[in-house]
């Protein structure tokens, strides 16, 4: 991993598995975009509201030139789900961003509506 990661974890204890799948679902993200210059990755434990119950948090800071992706997700259950939602969320970014990147160097052909011409038909 060529970018810089940063872990914040809250109200919970920190977890060498779940530093190692942030580590794995981070590199699969750098394959979809390798300018990422760095990751903030930060957990939540769940907070007992009374409405939504526990809900464990991830948010997703990545920095990339020319901009940044924050992703935040929450589930009521488990944070290994929240965390997958996450990167889901940001590969679709990270994806999207790609190819605006990629296609900002290209020339994009004329919009403008073609005039039709005096000699097609119907034109009497």
């Amino acid at each position: 991993m060529a970018a810089q990661l940063q872990i914040t974890v809250r109200d919970m204890p920190h977890s060498e598995v779940l530093e190692s799948r942030i580590r794995q679902k981070l590199a699969g993200l750098e394959r979809v975009h390798p300018r990422i210059t760095a990751f903030h990755v930060t957990l939540e434990a769940p907070h007992n509201h009374h409405r939504k119950g526990g809900q464990f948090g991830v948010k997703l800071d990545i920095k990339l030139p020319g901009g940044e992706i924050v992703v935040t997700r929450d589930h009521d259950e488990d944070i290994y789900v929240a965390l997958r939602d996450a990167c889901q969320a940001a590969r679709r970014q990270l994806t999207g961003h790609a190819e605006r990147w990629q296609g900002a160097g290209k020339v994009l052909r004329s919009t403008r509506p073609r005039v039709a011409s005096a000699e097609t038909p119907g034109n009497e």
